[in-house]
């Protein structure tokens, strides 16, 4: 059954380049485990954060699909255009995501090209190496901020000066603070502030909150523990 199948690969080859059923199995193999290595990763890395799971199958799926393309294709120039421009035909669309996921999709085709060229040994070996450099990185949290940082956003009346309302209880509870933006609400009768605030790590938030509320007539009060925030 091998033989015949490899037989039928050869006699269809226009390049003269026939690939074996063997290889071709061994390479997508190899890049299917490795594609389930990467993914496999990419969400215990992200453990945190919602990871997808379309994003997550896309991991497994890319080293395999790289690999086969690269087989395919091999050395024949003609082919390489002509897939060239059946893929530029091709629309992706997806919500911006973290730069983070970036990498792991050119890690992911990197795996790919290397098992479609027959390096099946080099592509465990960075396999191993990059996802090992991975996940000690997010062990060791390198380059996370090293205090919390937060959007409050608070709703104070209009008679008061908020220029130094909470000054005593910004430098009481926080590393850092800038008032970012001022905003009229109820017609004028109400201002909202945004600031982006530093938390000091021994701070109780509630305790934060509380001592705001004490300033600003129990009124409204939002602390947004992601800072990256839409307009309000």
């Amino acid at each position: 059954m091998l033989d015949t199948l490899n037989s039928i690969f050869s006699s269809s080859s226009t390049s003269g380049n026939s690939t074996s059923i063997g290889t071709l199995l061994i390479a997508l193999g190899t890049a299917l485990v490795l594609g389930l290595l990467i993914s496999a990763v990419h969400m215990k890395t992200n453990r945190n954060k919602s990871s997808f799971q379309s994003f997550a199958l896309t991991l497994v799926m890319l080293p395999a699909v790289i690999s086969v393309i690269i087989m395919l294709v091999g050395t024949n120039i003609a082919s390489a255009f002509s897939l060239a421009g059946a893929f530029s035909i091709i629309r992706f669309r997806s919500a911006p995501g973290d730069p983070k996921d970036i990498a792991y999709v050119l890690f992911s085709m990197a795996v790919g090209l290397a098992c479609g060229m027959g390096f099946i040994l080099q592509a465990f070996i960075v396999a191993l190496i990059l996802c090992g450099i991975m996940a000690a990185l997010e062990l060791l949290k390198f380059g996370s901020s090293k205090s919390a940082s937060r959007i409050l956003k608070i709703t104070i009346p209009e008679n008061l000066d908020y220029k130094d309302a909470f000054e005593g209880v910004m430098n009481k509870f926080t590393l850092s603070h800038n008032l970012n933006k001022v905003k009229t609400a109820d017609l004028g009768s109400l201002y909202v502030l945004e600031y982006s605030v530093s938390m000091k790590d021994t701070i109780s938030e509630k305790d934060f909150i509380d001592d705001l509320r004490c300033r600003n007539g129990n009124l409204n009060i939002t602390l947004i523990l992601n800072s990256q925030t839409d307009e309000f």
